[in-house]
């Protein structure tokens, strides 16, 4: 076995505070499993704005206490640095995120900050909600949000301004994420730092607070009949007491995924966007002869929905579908703030402010992003996030969005209408925009590296028989956006497409909008890009 290898496992499992991962190191160790060390060994795992997200394992390359804990105390020392003290933690019901949740309170106290825990499992939103409530310095949510069941993370907010940025209770962006990884990289040993015990749970009193503030975007209940699953995740108690503070009906549960299983066992993936996630919502809403079916993803905050077609068909609504729906009926309001969509997402919300003379502003993939918008009165990204109430929660928040759903559909019975009627207004006057994301799950994230490096250096002149007309290269944008790495590609007919990395899984990510008058048209082009598109990026 290499010397250095092997000399870097010993220190780190000697340095390691939780002996059922030092013990498996320590049993590859012993093993001479060089291939298997190697993988846990490949570099420590990367803080970025996402935070941390990875599967959980021993060694720095995976999410474990180790991992957790340095990041915590890299943490300290940046809130130290900037005069911060006050710090809420939260946690989902993934595997690990107890003990992760109680590693950074151990940490944070140790350094002396005043630390806040939630009592319990519960959705982001309440998370974000608390830092701001507490007036905290940091937040700190430990999830995976919708990975797969193998993986776990660990998001991070600002209260204040932070770095020259105003984060208003918002996750971290750059310059943020680099100075406070490199707080982390200065962190070589964790049993040196000081613990502490000493934390406060916060009250229900809080919780209490998110719940009735949230309740006030359904005012006007109904008798709509609507299932909800919360995908094997924390967000059925929150936004069940949502509801009936709002005084809608009792919620139609998909039972066999209501209560929190970090196993996720009836789905492949605990994602409301994957195919088949929220089939067996769709079939408890026809056993129920249900008006609406609403998912949340297991952390709660992003939302996603299933309605009747014309002919009374069920089917899943994409995430753009989805903004369409809030940012019109939003916009009707006469808002007097700014509205604002993700570079990947559909164009249409553009339209719709400029159709209302509502400001609008486009920024990077990635929430965050959005949550730095001054006066934000609707955001939206296509992967089902949204921000229907900025003002509660400055994040994409599962649970608003849901109750206020449930209110515009109730709404619309009212009138004898639906979500397609309100949908076919929309695409009457701005024509039907088709949109579509095909993610392509890889082993290797440099093959995406390398695939984007080649299409830099030999740009394509067709794509799926189309020409290309134009391709504007994200990590240079010329729009006034920061760099990222990605590009969005123009074909002929005015087809838009933008190929980019995930930032929070092993994918690449592949987004098509179409525009047509006619919404067969559109979806037939739409139809037949899919397959060629999946070859061309190597599917």
């Amino acid at each position: 076995m290499d010397l250095g290898l092997k000399a870097e496992v010993t220190h780190w499992i000697a340095d390691d505070p939780d002996p059922v991962t030092a013990s498996a190191l320590q049993a590859l160790l012993d093993a001479g499993d060089e291939k298997k060390l190697r993988s846990y060994f490949n570099g420590f795992l990367e803080f970025g704005t996402a935070g941390l997200r990875g599967p959980n394992g021993p060694g720095p390359s995976c999410m474990n206490r180790a991992v957790v804990g340095r990041t915590a105390a890299g943490i300290t020392q940046y809130m130290k640095k900037r005069g911060f003290n006050r710090v809420v933690i939260g946690r989902d019901a993934r595997h690990g995120s107890y003990e992760y949740a109680i590693e950074s309170a151990e940490i944070f106290s140790g350094a002396g900050c005043e630390v806040f825990l939630l009592p319990r499992v519960l959705p982001t939103p309440v998370l974000a909600y608390a830092t701001k409530a507490l007036s905290a310095d940091i937040g700190i949510m430990v999830t995976a949000s919708h990975n797969p069941p193998a993986d776990n993370g660990y998001k991070v907010y600002v209260g204040p301004s932070a770095d020259g940025i105003s984060y208003a209770n918002s996750q971290i962006i750059t310059p943020t994420d680099g100075l406070i990884a490199d707080e982390i990289r200065a962190i070589t040993k964790l049993s040196t730092q000081p613990r502490g015990s000493k934390w406060s749970v916060v009250t229900e009193e809080i919780i209490e607070e998110y719940i009735a503030r949230t309740a006030t975007l359904g005012p006007k209940p109904g008798s709509l009949k609507i299932v909800y699953t919360a995908m094997h995740g924390v967000g059925t108690q929150t936004l069940t007491e949502v509801f009936e503070k709002a005084s809608f009906p009792p919620l139609i549960l998909v039972a066999e995924q209501s209560e929190p299983d970090p196993d996720f066992p009836t789905v492949a993936f605990p994602n409301p966007e994957e195919p088949g996630a929220i089939d067996l919502a769709i079939s408890t809403a026809r056993a129920h002869n249900a008006d609406l079916v609403i998912a949340n993803d297991p952390d709660a905050d992003r939302c996603a929905a299933a309605i009747k077609d014309r002919d009374g068909q069920w089917r899943a609504l994409r995430g753009d579908e989805l903004g369409v729906i809030f940012g019109e009926w939003i916009a009707r309001t006469a808002p007097t703030g700014t509205f604002g969509n993700s570079i990947v997402s559909s164009s249409i919300l553009r339209k719709i402010s400029a159709h209302y003379g509502i400001k609008f502003e486009e920024v990077l993939t990635g929430f965050k992003w959005l949550a730095k918008i001054e006066d934000l009165a609707f955001g939206y990204e296509e992967a089902i996030g949204y921000a229907v109430d900025s003002e509660t929660v400055n994040d994409k928040d599962g649970i608003s969005a849901a109750i206020f759903l449930a209110q515009i559909a109730t709404t619309l019975a009212e009138q004898g209408k639906d979500l397609n009627d309100l949908l076919d207004e929309v695409w009457a006057r701005h024509g039907f925009h088709a949109t579509e994301q095909i993610s392509i799950r890889v082993v290797d994230m440099g093959a995406i590296t390398t695939l984007l490096a080649q299409l830099r250096t030999n740009p394509p002149r067709e794509i799926a028989a189309r020409t290309v007309e134009s391709i504007d290269d994200l990590a240079a944008p010329s729009e006034g956006l920061p760099p990222t790495d990605g590009l969005r590609i123009w074909l002929s007919g005015g087809t838009r497409i933008i190929i980019r990395p995930s930032g929070t899984e092993a994918k690449l990510k592949c987004y098509i909008e179409v525009i047509s008058s006619d919404r067969v048209k559109a979806e037939a082009e739409l139809s037949s890009l899919r397959q060629p598109l999946r070859d061309f990026l190597g599917a």
